[in-house]
């Protein structure tokens, strides 16, 4: 798995970055991610778009794969666990219920983020421990937003990172990406039902884009700095 080498304030510690669109911290056996947008699909059916059935249901498998994959004893999601009250189904709330009773010893910590706030608390069955955040642990500050921090660094989700690569036939590829700079460290989107924010990267930036399987790091002169 790469790992991601933090500022020197932080070099003791190490993140894993997983091709799952997730960071594992394994001092603390905590699985980081961002942006699961859970119900997302339900949310656009109850507003007439006819989407089929499925996104949150792969998503939780990968989530439980990525749980298996890495020994994981605790899930901290960095805001945007939920994507919106509307989504909140009957159906949405079974397939929790039932992805949560296969991890019973799991803990679950959510920063809330803006789409949590609209779709309201989780249900206590879920057991899962809610913070408004920002939440600090060791050198970190986890929170749902990008934004500077006198506590620590910042690890955080919200911004759906992306870079267009181009190939040398001309071709453009939209890859998800972490996307680090000397403050914050950004975790993709990890639903993947989910559009990308197009980065314009910055000189001492760091990039690793998710390509299939893999986490690779990119020079970010490679990167075009904004969206065809």
């Amino acid at each position: 798995m790469p790992t991601f080498r933090l500022p020197p304030s932080t070099e003791d510690v190490e993140l894993d970055l997983l091709p799952g669109r997730a960071a594992f911290w394994r001092d603390r056996k905590t699985l980081l991610v961002a942006d699961v947008h859970v119900g997302k699909d339900a949310t656009f059916r109850a507003e007439a778009v006819p989407l089929p059935l499925g996104s949150t249901d792969s998503d939780l498998e990968r989530l439980s794969d990525l749980i298996r994959q890495t020994g994981a004893e605790r899930l901290l999601v960095l805001g945007d666990l939920y994507h919106a009250r509307a989504g909140m189904t009957d159906g949405t709330l079974s397939a929790l219920r039932a992805w949560r009773a296969d991890h019973q010893s799991l803990e679950i910590v959510l920063v809330r983020g803006n789409h949590d706030r609209d779709a309201g608390l989780s249900p206590s069955n879920l057991e899962i421990t809610e913070h408004d955040g920002p939440l600090v642990e060791g050198p970190f500050c986890f929170r749902h937003d990008p934004g500077s921090s006198d506590d620590g660094y910042v690890v955080c989700g919200h911004l759906h990172p992306g870079v267009v690569l181009r190939g040398n036939g001309g071709q453009r590829e939209r890859l998800a990406c972490f996307h680090a700079n000397p403050s914050r460290l950004v975790l993709p989107a990890f639903s993947e039902f989910t559009g990308l924010h197009i980065l314009h990267p910055e000189p001492g930036d760091r990039v690793a884009v998710v390509a299939g399987t893999d986490v690779i790091a990119l020079p970010v002169d490679t990167v075009e700095s904004a969206s065809p």
